[in-house]
């Protein structure tokens, strides 16, 4: 059975207990936040189109200020103390929110409904950002490139199961109970990150300072992205995908309030919108991301996503609607999941160890939100509330932005070529037991 598995999986022996707890733990997050996900989408296409600009400035707000916690709780606390730590808040929130979706009157489910948008949208950045910087500071380059993709494999299986579930529960157990669903697996990921293991590579057994606290100022991961060309271009890479990413969101919320006219029936339609995303993502996971990343490097599927958009943009230029919009959605997401993230992933692996968890931390949550920003108050103000420009002209305009997102992009994957040689050629001529050769300024 092992060796069956050896031939689909590059993975060693001694990677086998790691390889499959974060396969579980991706597993688990995913599942939590799916079920969540088609809810909180389901309030926002509830709202009108002016009110979500708002909704995403509060979602900014409150990311400034978990952030900013986030940073210097990380540099005082040890890893595994800190992960059990920042899914134990996770839970509270949740258990919170479904006591307030229970008892509220109905004016109060309003706000409620807003500020659950708000959290589920900081939150998920966080559970993300904490994972994967937990596999990079786990894994090396090398193990890296044949790994994540099996890693990212349990993450889709979990995405399709939470979407399915929030599909077939939701008229029978309501938003509230889900939530608590959510709660309940988010207390498994509590526990089972005590049984990563610490030495399972040569690489791990001669850094033990990997379990000490990060160290490092709150500000750090700020601080180094303006220091740093390379860090830069990663944070405007994510700016730019979330940018797209909410002109593409403020599309589907128009088109979806226009043909559904329920909570749950958009709600059902959000959850099938995810299994269909996430199942042709692990198709192309299982079959291709892998085997790109081996054959063509990060430079090919690093660019799958922007070329993607750029495509899917001009085909709703072209000709706007629901099934186009589903079908564009379903397309430029599953090359995010499964070319785009892996390969993404990859670029941090030649960062500092603090860089891995400061700069992830603020590219993959503060980053976001900030695109978050650019995306909705430009198309609030680009839109029909604004100067009153079609979806169509819109979509064009989505065109040369996703066409700079590509050259963007292709400097990013030969700079992190450039530094991982850099890196290993530094390793190579270093006392045996020196960290600080391992890692790249």
């Amino acid at each position: 059975m092992r060796s069956l598995f050896s031939k689909i999986v590059d993975v060693k022996p001694n990677e086998l207990r790691a390889l499959w707890l974060g396969f579980a733990f991706h597993f688990i997050i995913l599942t939590a936040y799916y079920i969540v996900k088609p809810i909180r989408d389901s309030i926002a296409a509830s709202n009108r189109l002016e009110t979500l600009p708002w909704m995403f400035t509060a979602t900014l707000v409150v990311m400034l200020i978990a952030n900013t916690i986030f940073a210097a709780i990380v540099a005082r606390m040890e890893r595994r103390k800190f992960i059990p730590f920042a899914y134990a808040f996770f839970i509270l929130v949740l258990v919170l929110f479904f006591v307030l979706m229970r008892t509220g009157s109905p004016a109060q489910q309003v706000w409620t409904g807003r500020a659950f948008y708000v959290w589920v949208s900081v939150f998920n950045l966080f559970n993300t950002a904490i994972f994967w910087a937990f596999m990079t500071d786990l894994f090396t380059v090398e193990q890296g490139k044949r790994l994540y993709a099996f890693i990212a494999v349990g993450g889709t299986l979990g995405a399709i199961a939470g979407a399915y579930i929030t599909k077939n529960l939701i008229r029978g157990m309501g938003p509230a109970n889900l939530v608590a669903i959510s709660a309940t697996l988010f207390a498994i990921v509590c526990f089972l990150v005590r049984f990563f293991p610490n030495n399972f590579t040569e690489a791990n057994r001669v850094v033990p300072a990997r379990e000490q606290p990060i160290g490092g100022t709150a500000w750090s991961g700020i601080t180094h992205i303006a220091r740093s060309p390379y860090l830069f271009g990663l944070a405007a890479a994510i700016v730019l995908y979330t940018t797209t990413s909410t002109w593409a969101y403020f599309q589907q919320t128009t088109l979806a309030r226009e043909a559904l006219k329920t909570s749950t029936d958009r709600t059902v339609f959000l959850s099938n919108l995810e299994i269909w995303v996430n199942t042709i993502t692990l198709f192309i996971q299982i079959f291709l991301t892998g085997r790109l990343l081996k054959w063509f490097g990060v430079a090919f599927t690093l660019i799958s996503l922007p070329f993607v958009s750029m495509l899917g943009f001009a085909a709703m230029a072209i000709a706007p609607s629901l099934s186009m919009l589903a079908f564009f959605q379903v397309t430029r997401r599953a090359a995010a999941y499964a070319l785009m993230r892996p390969s993404r992933e990859i670029l941090f692996t030649v960062l500092k160890r603090e860089d891995k968890y400061k700069v992830k931390s603020v590219t993959d949550t503060l980053g976001y939100r900030v695109g978050d920003q650019l995306g909705a108050w430009s198309y609030g103000g680009l839109g029909p509330n604004g100067i009153g420009l079609s979806l169509n002209t819109i979509s064009w305009i989505a065109v040369p932005v996703t066409a700079g997102w590509c050259v963007l992009s292709l400097w990013l994957a030969r700079k992190q070529r450039a530094l991982a040689d850099a890196q290993t050629k530094r390793a190579q001529s270093a006392p045996l037991g020196d960290i600080s050769a391992a890692e790249t300024a």
